[in-house]
């Protein structure tokens, strides 16, 4: 009986600990992981609207979603996107993103391509946003 309500006792301290973990706020290399995951996958779906809403107030501010659809397009010719590396300071994270694309060259049966690019994500107001140039 009291091996039982030792074993209850380790599962139940074990469930508190991770249950902690799971409340606990994330480091900041993993939010901006998760918000540029997201972004991409927005771009590459088409969905300018939440796309748009990952970009800074500050860009938010001089255009609007139109602006942001005319200067990038609804869609994207990407077929996945990988979020490789960030590397944060204090307010600032550099994202590494791999775009997967299949070139079109009629008559070329070309393999997809990966290319890397590096963007900048800022903290403003406590939440990580996309960087753009307006």
């Amino acid at each position: 009986m009291h091996r039982a309500i030792k074993s209850t006792g380790v599962v139940c301290l074990i469930a508190a600990l991770s249950a902690c973990a799971s409340i606990a706020p994330r480091a900041p290399e993993q939010q901006v992981q998760a918000r540029a995951e997201t972004y991409w996958r927005a771009r590459i779906a088409g969905d300018v609207k939440a796309a748009y809403a990952l970009l800074t107030p500050a860009y938010r501010s001089l255009r609007d979603e139109q602006a942001f659809q005319r200067q990038f397009g609804a869609q994207i010719a990407v077929l996945e996107s990988k979020v490789t590396n960030v590397a944060c300071e204090a307010e600032k994270c550099i994202a590494r993103v791999g775009l997967t694309t299949k070139p079109v060259v009629p008559g070329l049966g070309l393999p997809t391509v990966t290319a890397y690019l590096d963007e900048t994500w800022l903290l403003v107001d406590g939440q990580w946003w996309r960087h753009e140039a307006p």
